[in-house]
């Protein structure tokens, strides 16, 4: 999947931002002066044979308990090797966080719904992608809970 692609074939207005090489979301979030409230990050987690991706800021934590409850089922991370092979068109940990276009169900931290413009990784870890919340829930159609905490 090339979101750029997807994006202007949904007729849907973004702004492509290349940036040095970062690994951490929070590191892309500072790279790009955006608030860790505003970067969303996605996680990918396993319940059985079934993979999620998971879509919360930055700067918060999963929380396993409230994510599984979510999903209706104990969680465990998605190792690099199924990562590989979920995402082949992306860098590992640069998934953008549109599950649907790889078969899987995208399940969005509520706290990201108070934002207007959200930035995410584009497949690469040099490039992020900003558009407005609203385009993308249109576009994904995610699952909405409470699954994220506050870094202690």
């Amino acid at each position: 999947m090339n979101v750029q692609e997807f994006l202007k074939q949904n007729g849907v207005s973004y702004e492509l931002i290349p940036h040095e090489q970062a690994y951490s979301a929070q590191e892309v979030a500072a790279a790009e002066h955006v608030t860790g409230h505003k970067f969303a990050k996605t996680v990918i987690v396993k319940a059985g044979e079934e993979t999620h991706m998971l879509v919360l800021p930055a700067s918060r934590h999963v929380d396993f308990k409230k994510a599984g409850k979510l999903v209706g089922a104990k969680l465990e991370m998605a190792s690099e090797e199924e990562m590989k092979t979920l995402f082949p068109d992306c860098e590992i940990g640069a998934e953008a966080p549109f599950g649907s276009q790889y078969g899987l169900k995208t399940f969005v931290d509520e706290s990201l719904q108070g934002v207007d413009e959200i930035v995410f990784r584009a497949g690469r870890h040099d490039q992020t992608i900003k558009m407005s919340y609203a385009d993308y829930e249109k576009l994904e159609s995610p699952a909405v809970g409470s699954f994220s905490i506050e870094p202690v």
